[in-house]
């Protein structure tokens, strides 16, 4: 994927997307997103999309369980969480639902995921889990319950800061 400011970095002028583009040898995704003709996708493209046009987007919420494999539900929408004062991203496809953090509740317990050559960042398990229930008026508590039984039975694990992984104090036995 090739965002079209990426070209403004190398010095390569805006024009040449657009003979790119025409002469068939790029293909344009979305709006100033673009990639190669017959680039085989993965079940992650929609996520892929948005973290190339907003790098600052952290995969929350329903879209984090399902990411995580740890939900039965199939959200309508992408959930992003942005630092507080950021604008809806411009997005045609997928619709994004975005809520906004402050501080450690929005950097803290990202996972950086690599799918389709593009940089996934992704809240972890156990701050998903707890932010279902932050939000529960958003996304209903049967949501934030089900996630949390789910979590436990699959006894998904956590990294740890010395690369291994432990199961969490957050799922005791």
């Amino acid at each position: 994927m090739l965002r079209a400011g990426d070209l403004k970095e190398t010095g390569v002028a805006r024009v040449t997307l657009t003979r790119l583009t025409a002469s068939g040898q790029l293909e344009k995704v979305g709006r100033g997103l673009y990639r190669l003709p017959g680039t085989q996708t993965s079940e992650h493209e929609t996520l892929a999309t948005i973290a190339a046009r907003v790098p600052q987007a952290v995969f929350c919420l329903l879209t984090a369980l399902q990411f995580h494999g740890i939900t039965t539900q199939l959200p309508r929408q992408v959930w992003i969480a942005m630092p507080r004062g950021s604008h809806v991203p411009k997005i045609d496809y997928p619709p994004v639902r975005m809520i906004q953090s402050t501080g450690e509740a929005y950097a803290e317990g990202i996972e950086v995921f690599e799918r389709d050559q593009v940089s996934l960042k992704v809240y972890g398990v156990a701050k998903t889990v707890a932010d279902c229930f932050k939000h529960r008026n958003k996304i209903g508590l049967d949501v934030a319950l089900e996630a949390l039984r789910d979590a436990r039975s699959q006894k998904k694990q956590e990294p740890t800061s010395s690369g291994t992984s432990q199961r969490s104090a957050a799922w005791p036995t």
